[in-house]
């Protein structure tokens, strides 16, 4: 089965969508296509998209396609697991952190890895930014997502890649995977000397134009060549940028 047969805006996809509703939440079912297909997924975790395999397609191909086995992986705004559960299957023997703050994600995060035995993953619940300490953190009604908010809901622990590395708790990353919610610039700008030293390929998701702009414009200064992997949606974009040889 392959990713456009399911994909949200095929015939067959829009059919398959129609008794979702009724999927219970909590069930324990298979991943149905993609690269992870056979993995065990928690309905009611995130979007149907994930267990159905289709979720965010052209990235999932750009990671299969960039990650090699042996590596480190960070999956900055881990969420529930997904992209932890992919790059645990392509670096093999090397090691994934995975690093996210909203407290209803971590327990989903912990068992995903837990039913796919993924044990070369190690969890880190902090949110990613430029500062290290503690900062505000406003949940999405959902529980699903959040970004940092003065006001925010939610005290959250924070850190920057850059003082992980440093402080010996983390390797130094081959790829970056960062999806934040509009915190990415704060997040680069906290990863700066990593970036410089190590050149890590990294998977950006931007959030809002002008965050975007600022992402490009400080990857570019770091001599990162940089391309959109698939179609923009709204405020958001996923690019791919690696450092130009």
């Amino acid at each position: 089965m392959n990713f456009s047969k399911l994909s949200s805006e095929s015939a067959l996809g829009k059919i398959a969508r129609i008794p979702l509703a009724l999927v219970p939440d909590e069930l324990i079912l298979p991943i149905l296509q993609g690269p992870l297909r056979g993995k065990r997924w928690i309905s009611g975790s995130a979007t149907h998209a994930c267990w159905l395999g289709s979720y965010e397609c052209e990235k999932q191909r750009a990671i299969a396609r960039e990650v090699c086995p042996g590596s480190v992986f960070y999956d900055v705004g881990a969420n529930v697991g997904f992209y932890s559960l992919l790059a645990s299957l392509l670096v093999g023997s090397g090691k994934v952190f995975a690093f996210e703050p909203a407290p209803r994600n971590l327990p989903y995060l912990r068992s995903h890895l837990e039913l796919n035995q993924a044990s070369n993953v190690e969890v880190f619940p902090v949110a990613i930014g430029d500062t290290v300490g503690e900062a505000r953190f406003q949940i999405e009604p959902s529980g699903l997502m959040g970004h940092f908010a003065a006001s925010g809901s939610a005290l959250v622990s924070t850190a920057t890649l850059d003082s992980l590395v440093e402080g010996g708790r983390i390797a130094p990353p081959h790829f970056i995977k960062m999806d934040i919610e509009g915190a990415e610039l704060l997040a680069l700008c906290g990863a700066a000397r990593i970036f410089e030293r190590y050149h890590p390929v990294l998977f950006l998701a931007t959030h809002g134009s002008d965050v975007e702009r600022e992402c490009r414009v400080l990857l570019d200064s770091w001599g990162y060549k940089i391309q959109e992997i698939g179609p923009r949606a709204s405020d958001r974009n996923e690019l791919l940028a690696k450092m130009i040889s």
